[in-house]
């Protein structure tokens, strides 16, 4: 464990060098034991694959003794017995196809399998939610399966579709809302993923563990959704 400054009132706590299910599991019971301890003197608590950022109220931040501090505080906690993830099980509906997905023909070309398989390995996978970034509702999902391991796009778009199911590298993640991308988009999720008028705001949180559940076109235009021939 290591702590850094990352402003004049925040601090990065890193945990862990690979990201692993044990190491999000003691991630998110430190952010939570966090919480309680300092309560109204943490302004704000970000969990990311291997780190926290702790955002304090400027008038509690002292540096060496919240240093010191945090140090003792994760020792005594690091004794305890390893947890398991308690996240919420989440199911997203998508629609696969190349109407959503305009990248599955090239994914399909790039691993020499055909389109049906690469949405079989997408979908068969259970995900777990790492962090929450980029965008409001952007959660990076790890890990797809290895033949499903993909690089970025050399050129990212301009604009991807709202809902779009995007792989890069070993991560999958849905976009919230329209925005530039460079990820290989291979399908689309008709369900918000972001929304200021509910509670909470996202469906998911970091922690938390993800399915995508295949769905026939005919349900993903009822329910809304976005096509990129639209």
């Amino acid at each position: 464990m290591s702590i850094r400054i990352a402003s004049e009132h925040a601090l990065y706590l890193d945990l862990a060098t690979e990201p692993s299910p044990a190491a999000l599991a003691r991630l998110v019971q430190l952010q939570q034991q966090l919480k309680q301890h300092y309560g109204h003197h943490l302004r704000d608590i970000v969990p990311a694959y291997l780190s926290l950022l702790l955002i304090f109220e400027p008038e509690y931040f002292a540096y060496k003794g919240l240093c010191a501090e945090l140090t003792a505080f994760c020792q005594q906690l690091f004794h305890q017995p390893a947890p398991e993830l308690a996240g919420k099980k989440v199911q997203l509906p998508v629609y696969y196809g190349k109407d959503s997905g305009p990248d599955l023909p090239r994914l399909s070309a790039l691993h020499g399998v055909p389109q049906k398989r690469i949405i079989e390995l997408h979908h068969n996978t259970s995900y777990l939610v790492y962090a929450i970034g980029f965008a409001p509702g952007f959660a990076y999902l790890g890990f797809v399966p290895p033949e499903l391991n993909s690089p970025r796009l050399a050129t990212p778009r301009q604009q991807v579709l709202q809902g779009s199911v995007g792989i890069a590298d070993r991560q999958t993640a849905v976009y919230p809302a329209r925005s530039p991308g460079g990820w290989n988009i291979i399908g689309n999720c008709p369900l918000p993923l972001f929304d200021l008028n509910a509670a909470p705001l996202m469906p998911v949180a970091v922690g938390d563990e993800v399915k995508f559940e295949p769905i026939e076109r005919a349900e993903f235009i009822r329910l809304g959704g976005q096509l990129w021939t639209d």
